[in-house]
């Protein structure tokens, strides 16, 4: 009883209102000697209260914890984005209302709502925090500081994906951004980046209707673009209604092309109305792409256009497999589902990216509470979707994203750790845990031990030591 009331009075959701370095941090438990780099994280920690704002446009905050030789330290730092330098200087917020928007009595000169808070990745030398509204957001490793926005010398511009691909064979990332012709708009872009960094494409082109497109597929030779029926309105944003809405009357749409191809030669497939937030994997299989993602079979944290809540008993995640036929015998996708278990933040071992995988992982929720803020657990699967081990926390501690880092660079796939934030609700504080990846039942392997408190976040990855 006494952990129930924990759970009810409390969540990891708040911000933090710290930066902090703890350079000798406890370990319960013994890292392995192998996991030397940085494990980095990002997610919204707002600088100052906005009433009415949503949880995804609160200010970035980097979380870092470096590795070394069986030892283990921790640096956090807001994103310095515009937005976030000029409310700081102000001591107080210029934007809320709903999705970030702009307050009334915000400076006419202020227009920057940046927050830099959904993913951090490193490619091609750079440190980049993303966000799916602005340009990507580059880094200092060591310090954290802020750089600046990076537009590759001014070859890509406007909005720009929180979940590029990185070709793990030639190291090209892949990116695409939604919103490309202004906000609420259906205008995507898409482009890539060769593995020096240079920019070598960048092209913009029309969806069915405007959707809050999350993430995208990438294959070995193709790349599908989702537009699923969480909906952009301008008109609703200007008369006060929702911006973003379910509305599932619209239908699934996903669009496939090559990747050498333009975007006049996208072929689009229908399906089932449905969200999803994040795609685990995909690959080719002869004439079919099949993909596998993070299904809802309705939009949690957002209303019907005139502002009704939508239904929370639709509204969990669950591991999903798409199949698209490229033979041309039908326009339509399948979705079966291959889990009754909730979950959500899908990872798999980045070096198959785009090619057939044989293990991934997610984070799990227990179905009676509500999505975001439950995810409990680790389940580790193979490449049908079948269960190869489940882990659950303590009642009442929540977990991060698990990320992958292989054992070494010639690693058999799946051979590795998986690094995740875990809350601690009774002591209000959190832990890096490491689990051997294949093996996460066994529970973690190591404890790295903070004093304070990681809020949930969405994703981080890992760099190893040069």
């Amino acid at each position: 009883m006494q952990q129930a009331a924990i759970t009810e009075r409390r969540n990891n959701i708040a911000p933090i209102p710290f930066e902090a370095d703890a350079p000798f941090l406890k370990i319960v438990g013994e890292l392995p000697r192998e996991l030397n780099g940085v494990l980095y994280r990002n997610g919204p920690n707002p600088q100052f209260d906005s009433p009415g704002a949503h949880w995804f446009v609160g200010d970035g905050m980097l979380h870092a914890f470096h590795l070394e030789n069986g030892r283990a330290s921790y640096r956090n730092r807001w994103v310095r984005t515009p937005k976030w330098l000029a409310e700081h200087d102000a001591g107080r917020a210029f934007f809320g209302n709903g999705f970030g928007r702009k307050l009334p009595d915000a400076p006419a000169h202020v227009t920057d709502g940046g927050v830099a808070n959904t993913n951090i990745i490193f490619h091609a030398g750079k440190l980049l925090a993303l966000e799916e509204a602005h340009l990507p957001t580059e880094i200092e490793p060591g310090t954290l500081a802020t750089r600046g926005y990076h537009n590759y010398r001014g070859r890509i511009a406007g909005s720009f994906t929180a979940h590029p691909k990185v070709d793990p064979v030639t190291g090209e990332l892949v990116f695409f951004g939604y919103n490309a012709a202004g906000p609420l708009t259906s205008a995507l872009s898409y482009g890539s980046i060769d593995a020096s960094g240079k920019a070598t494409r960048f092209e913009r082109f029309e969806a069915p209707y405007a959707s809050m497109v999350h993430d995208f597929i990438v294959t070995e030779n193709h790349v599908l673009f989702p537009i699923l029926p969480l909906t952009g309105s301008v008109e609703r944003a200007t008369s006060g209604k929702p911006p973003y809405a379910w509305e599932p009357e619209k239908g699934a749409y996903v669009g496939v092309m090559k990747r050498n191809d333009t975007a006049k030669d996208i072929v689009w497939f229908r399906g089932e109305a449905c969200y999803v937030f994040h795609v685990m994997n995909a690959w080719e299989d002869g004439n079919r792409i099949i993909a596998d993602v993070m299904q809802f079979e309705v939009a949690p944290l957002f209303p019907h256009p005139d502002g009704r809540p939508t239904n929370p008993e639709k509204s969990f995640a669950r591991h999903c497999r798409w199949t698209f036929d490229l033979s041309g015998n039908t326009d339509r996708f399948q979705q079966t589902y291959l889990d009754d278990l909730t979950g959500e933040f899908p990872r798999i071992d980045d070096r198959r990216a785009g090619l057939k995988s044989r293990h991934g992982w997610y984070a799990c929720a227990n179905p009676k509470l509500p999505m975001f803020g439950a995810l409990s657990g680790i389940v580790h699967v193979d490449g049908a979707g079948k269960r190869l081990g489940h882990y659950l926390l303590p009642a009442g501690d929540t977990i991060s994203e698990p990320v992958f880092v292989e054992r070494s660079k010639d690693a058999a796939e799946g051979d590795g750790w998986l690094l995740a934030v875990v809350w601690r609700a009774r002591d209000n504080r959190s832990d890096l845990a490491v689990f051997n990846a294949t093996d996460v039942e066994a529970g973690p392997v190591a404890l790295v031990q903070l004093g304070h408190r990681v809020p949930d976040g969405f994703h981080g990855n890992w760099v190893g030591a040069a």
